[in-house]
């Protein structure tokens, strides 16, 4: 079952976020300009995560609303 799925069938916040965040790590490199970079890097230090961290947190959160997935 992929995430399409959870989101088709109803899956509550809990389900599709375990989803999201189990599985293997993959690498992946993307281009964004240096500002953004270094604004990421600051919030992410201000709340206590690394970059990957806080790009992960971010595409969740993301990933959730437009599911229309509440809190």
């Amino acid at each position: 079952m992929g995430y399409r799925d959870l989101v088709d069938k109803g899956a509550d916040r809990t389900e599709i976020q375990s989803f999201l965040a189990q599985g293997e790590m993959a690498t992946t490199t993307i281009r964004i300009p240096a500002n953004l970079k270094a604004t990421i890097m600051e919030e992410a230090s201000l709340s206590g995560m690394s970059f990957s961290a806080y790009v992960r947190q971010c595409a969740i959160q993301r990933l959730m609303t437009e599911a229309g997935v509440s809190k």
